[in-house]
């Protein structure tokens, strides 16, 4: 796959300076370089050719909207990554939070409830498989 990504990118590189060389050829564009600039343009349109045979084999990724969102305002994309996996960080330790607060919950409701109805919680624990609260 990552060679895939070298083609690509060495093709979109190529586009981009024979891109500059053709605003150095239109900014000071004399009738004499009307070949160079055919010749260019010629260049140009391969490019974006071969750059479509890139994209058609790599059509398959997909690419979170976010992400453009971040090249638009000049952030690098790659803190995009970065923050989605800190939110996810986050967000997984908010979940233990709850899942440690609940059982702590379960442990003490089932300790209080055995205390109240014994004979109850003794069938209840019976049928969990559970001899002592957790």
């Amino acid at each position: 796959m990552a060679e895939k990504f070298d083609n690509l990118e060495e093709h979109l590189e190529k586009f981009i300076e024979n891109i500059r060389q053709l605003g150095i050829i239109v900014s000071d564009f004399q009738p004499s370089s009307q070949a160079g600039l055919n010749q260019k343009l010629n260049f140009m349109i391969s490019g974006l050719q071969d750059i479509e045979k890139c994209r058609q084999q790599l059509h398959e990724i997909n690419v979170p909207l976010e992400v453009f969102e971040y090249i638009d305002q000049g952030r690098n994309p790659q803190l995009y990554t970065k923050e989605c996996l800190e939110r996810a960080l986050a967000r997984n330790e908010q979940v233990k939070g709850k899942i440690d607060t609940m059982m702590k919950f379960k442990s003490l409701l089932i300790s209080e409830l055995s205390k109240v109805f014994p004979e109850e919680m003794a069938k209840y624990k019976a049928i969990h498989g559970e001899d002592a609260p957790s």
